[in-house]
């Protein structure tokens, strides 16, 4: 569901000894924004603590000019803050605006949004929330980047900012310092997958059952293009879904997957990939690699153990597939995520050292 990853890094400098401060986020909310979308970074990150309670981010919503702005549901929103918020802010997001039909065209910002986006800071996490990418496109920070939007708006998009790498099938897009999400409940799907990449598999998982939503969404939007709900009369792989998931550490072969299904293995495929947006092989590596992520934030298991249970069966597997996928082993991905792991020799017998946090972090997801 995502593209390449990039940096996220500690932005404010601290004494040894003090606690870090909170990241700062700027919600920018425009005239015609939806409450819902802009209430979601409140909502998932300010959920977020560490272990003595403090938060870990620090959200403020802001208008371009500091004015009250009218939102799509006919109330008017009184911010908290300025463009100044921008400015200071280590990540920004933009929910969408109803009130700017021009964008759809190609067309101009206003020019306070434009004024208020020339002060962020150069290196700052963007992040965009459904309809949002057409603000960030508008300002050029898209071309020649890839993104993703509402499917239903994707054509519209291409046309209207052809240098943007459109993909339209994906439930957002990590591009590094540049992220996007689909339609609205992508918005809560991309901002658990921030709060995974800056801290890990459980804070995102705590924050998911606070919110009362899964803490990782299977495929992409191809599942809800054309078939929204399956129709009653025809057999789905949800029930093999939810199996497989219990069984992640036995071997799953295709064959097994489609006989619990009570398919034929063409049907199965077929079936899966219109369900979920991805092919069995594909979902069944991402759920292992998630279960393997988790043992490693959790426990102090070997690393071949962790590669048992998780179904790759071996260390070599699992180190393979977790350079693949994220660009770092096992063991220092355990470092950054389970500092209170013991740090266990190399096999040249000599002590690995602990990598810098921000280092791992930006090649993880």
């Amino acid at each position: 569901m995502t593209q390449s990853q990039g940096p996220c890094t500690d932005s404010h400098p601290k004494r040894v000894g003090e606690a870090p401060e909170p990241h700062r986020i700027a919600v920018l909310a425009l005239p015609g924004v939806p409450p819902f979308e802009l209430g979601i970074p409140s909502r998932v990150f300010g959920s977020v603590l560490d272990r003595g309670g403090r938060p870990l981010y620090e959200v403020t919503v802001c208008t371009a000019d500091g004015a009250p702005v009218l939102s799509d549901a006919g109330f008017t929103l009184q911010p908290a803050a300025g463009p100044e918020a921008l400015a200071s802010a280590d990540t920004v997001i933009v929910p969408p605006t109803h009130a700017m039909p021009e964008l759809s065209r190609g067309g101009p910002l206003p020019p306070e949004v434009t004024a208020a986006i020339a002060l962020i800071r150069p290196g700052t996490r963007l992040v965009s929330i459904c309809a949002g990418s057409y603000v960030l496109a508008a300002a050029g920070l898209l071309d020649g980047r890839p993104a993703t939007t509402h499917w239903h708006l994707a054509p519209e998009f291409r046309r209207a900012y052809p240098r943007v790498k459109v993909d339209e099938e994906v439930l957002f897009v990590d591009d590094g310092d540049v992220l996007t999400s689909a339609g609205v409940a992508a918005g809560v799907d991309l901002c658990l997958h921030m709060i995974r990449r800056d801290h890990g598999a459980a804070a995102a998982n705590h924050v998911a059952r606070v919110c009362v939503v899964p803490p990782w969404r299977d495929g992409g939007q191809a599942q809800y293009i054309d078939r929204p709900v399956p129709e009653p009369t025809i057999a789905t792989t949800t029930a093999t879904r939810a199996w497989a998931l219990e069984h992640l550490g036995e071997p799953l072969s295709l064959n097994r997957l489609a006989e619990h299904a009570r398919m034929s293995l063409r049907s199965f495929t077929r079936r899966f990939r219109d369900e979920v947006g991805m092919t069995p092989v594909q979902w069944l590596t991402a759920q292992r690699l998630e279960l393997a992520k988790q043992l490693l934030e959790t426990t102090d298991l070997s690393i071949d153990l962790v590669a048992h249970r998780s179904g790759f069966g071996s260390a070599n597997s699992l180190r393979s597939h977790m350079r693949a996928a994220f660009g770092v082993s096992p063991a220092a991905y355990r470092r950054t995520f389970n500092p209170n792991a013991p740090v266990k020799p190399t096999p040249e017998g000599t002590q690995t050292e602990r990598p810098q946090l921000a280092e791992v972090r930006r090649r993880l997801p």
